[in-house]
């Protein structure tokens, strides 16, 4: 399949800048199997869930991983981390007039307009086109003192207090995203209390969303993609519990297309199992689901990573005649937009085709 085949026309207007008045308050595109869309609210997710399904959320947390500063020269400076290595130390993309050097040092400041503090940074090397730097204060304080939470690129203006809260999931634990699991930013707590009351289970992975869930696909034929590496872990009891899942029937449904990568990426021995490392699984139209029965999430950027493994479980013609009638309602679309659930089609798609 072509690059081009994932891509369709999207007014600026309808890029949700800011999140809905109510964290649940979004609507549900729903895409059934044979194409069929619903056009619904997602409260009413809970009546596509029956008792004995699974429903498996990504528990990353996302750090404040933008922070502002200047060189020792004075010229300022943005810095992105990307992967928190240890305590003090962090993988990070940097912006500057010109790149700084191993050994220079950076001082942070609260802004891009603020004097710098005395609070600094040591840059150690690089690796590829990441720095590596080596904060002298604990880097998760720094970054609660100083760093601004990572808006997607399409969002096009400051953080503010509210994306402090709403950027994040409410059942968010482990530190390490730059990016947020979106597909998770619809759920409250009430919601999640139904669906343990109608007998729905629950489970949780972890995969660090990293600034590299927003490069774009530049070849032409979507095989010859490079796809990033994002850390993953998938404990044994999640696996056990997938298992047992599909085994007496239920469905696993998976929030968010990180979780999708997170099961598969478990799977690849053809079974479920405890996973943790590294994974640059590529998903698209042709793959062969192991884990995952159907998916919610939100809506995604076109020719990108997401939208075809969301056309790998419901085919290619259906999602994307699903996107363009979301355009087409007004559905507010990306990171703070609506959101749709997806079940897998009923014709195989060859990749060739």
């Amino acid at each position: 399949m072509q690059r081009r085949d994932f891509y369709f026309d999207l007014p600026d207007e309808l890029i949700a800048r800011y999140p809905a008045q109510q964290r649940d308050g979004s609507r549900l595109l729903v895409l059934q199997g044979d194409g069929r869309l619903e056009h619904r609210q997602f409260p009413d997710l809970l009546d596509y869930l029956r008792e004995g399904d699974l429903l498996v959320f990504n528990d990353t947390r996302v750090i404040p991983a933008r922070l502002f500063g200047a060189k020792e020269s004075g010229g300022r400076i943005e810095i992105l981390i990307e992967r928190l290595i240890d305590e003090h130390h962090a993988l990070a993309h940097i912006r500057a007039s010109k790149s700084p050097k191993a050994g220079s040092r950076l001082f942070l400041a609260e802004d891009a307009e603020a004097p710098v503090g005395s609070d600094a940074v040591e840059v150690l090397g690089r690796q590829g086109a990441l720095f590596e730097l080596c904060f002298d204060a604990p880097l998760l304080e720094q970054l609660n003192t100083y760093g601004h939470m990572p808006l997607p690129p399409y969002i096009d203006r400051a953080d503010d207090a509210e994306d402090q809260q709403r950027y994040q999931t409410v059942y968010a634990k482990r530190d390490g995203a730059v990016a947020a699991p979106t597909a998770g930013l619809h759920f409250t707590e009430d919601f999640l209390a139904a669906c343990k009351a109608k007998g729905v289970e629950q489970a949780f992975v972890t995969l660090h969303v990293g600034a590299g869930t927003f490069q774009p696909v530049r070849a032409d034929d979507i095989r010859d993609h490079e796809m990033h590496a994002e850390y993953i872990e998938v404990s044994a009891a999640v696996a056990e519990q997938v298992r047992a899942t599909r085994a007496r029937g239920g469905r696993v449904v998976a929030v968010g297309t990180t979780s999708v990568r997170s099961l598969e990426s478990a799977s690849q021995g053809g079974e479920i199992a405890a996973f943790s490392g590294d994974s640059r699984i590529f998903i698209y139209p042709g793959y062969q689901f192991k884990s995952v029965d159907a998916l919610f999430t939100n809506f995604h950027l076109p020719e990108s990573t997401l939208i075809m493994l969301v056309s790998a479980l419901a085919g290619q013609a259906p999602v994307m005649a699903a996107y363009r009638e979301a355009v087409a309602e007004r559905y507010r679309f990306f990171s703070y937009g609506d959101a749709m659930l997806v079940f897998p089609t009923l014709q195989q798609e060859s990749l060739n085709d």
